[in-house]
């Protein structure tokens, strides 16, 4: 007798090697329990989903339920859990400052009531799997970063970095001249230029002149500090002075008094 789920599970597996991703609509139950029992993050072997997975590891990375809830990392159930989420946390996106909602989640333990459950290939197999690690998706985006464009070209801190930026092509119009393709170029993030480096110059420059401002400032303070303890000082030693003389004259005419 063949063991079917409700519903038919689509497992979808992503190579990051060559940027490449497939869904496979499975409905054989022996193929997915396996799967059973195991969490987000967890990585096991693909082995049971049909010979031609034979050695291949793969990281469960997620998935969603019949009804289209998401599973969340930390939940540890396999059904459902209210939680109180706000911005920053997965499942959820705030529209307010602030804010915070209760919603239904999916915990990280996988079971049969997944209609979809995301993989990622760790480590190929022996055989190819058709549209998945036999053809390469070509990235849309060179990288940005300066650091990131030296590394994929193996560049050295003398070359300049802007002659190796990956344009691209924008679709040419309706009548257009081919000669007249434009290209888009994205702006190069953390490049060191001569204004960046004036720039910090004149940062470093504002704050050495604050702390000599400041040291100068604590230095007249405390100078003005003491001239007002030592006036004080002054004072109060006079009106001592002249509060005995007093008391002196005092004492001296009641004895001529007497």
């Amino acid at each position: 007798k063949k063991n079917t789920l409700e519903g038919d599970m689509k497992i979808n597996v992503a190579y990051p090697a060559t940027g490449s991703q497939k869904c496979f609509e499975i409905d054989d139950d022996l193929k997915l329990r396996h799967f059973y029992e195991k969490r987000m993050a967890q990585e096991t072997e693909a082995d049971s989903l049909g010979d031609e997975w034979k050695g291949y590891i793969v990281r469960i990375t997620g998935g969603n339920d019949k009804q289209g809830f998401a599973m969340k990392q930390g939940v540890l159930t396999n059904g459902r859990a209210r939680l109180l989420l706000k911005k920053g946390q997965s499942c959820f996106r705030a529209r307010r400052k602030g804010e915070r909602k209760r919603k239904s989640v999916r915990g990280c333990i996988v079971d049969s009531n997944l209609s979809v459950l995301n993989l990622i290939v760790v480590k190929k197999g022996e055989q190819e799997i058709p549209g998945l690690t036999d053809k390469t998706q070509p990235r849309r985006l060179g990288p940005k970063r300066a650091s990131k464009i030296r590394k994929l070209f193996n560049l050295s801190k003398d070359d300049d970095v802007r002659q190796y930026v990956i344009k691209r092509a924008l679709p040419l119009k309706e009548g257009q001249d081919p000669k007249k393709q434009k290209f888009k170029a994205p702006k190069i993030q953390r490049l060191i230029t001569p204004m960046v480096l004036q720039r910090k110059r004149h940062r470093l420059s504002l704050k050495k002149r604050r702390r000599e401002k400041n040291r100068e400032e604590e230095s007249a303070y405390a100078k003005l500090l003491a001239q007002r303890v030592k006036e004080a000082k002054e004072r109060k030693n006079e009106r001592r002075r002249s509060s005995s003389m007093r008391r002196s004259r005092l004492s001296q005419s009641s004895e001529t008094k007497k």
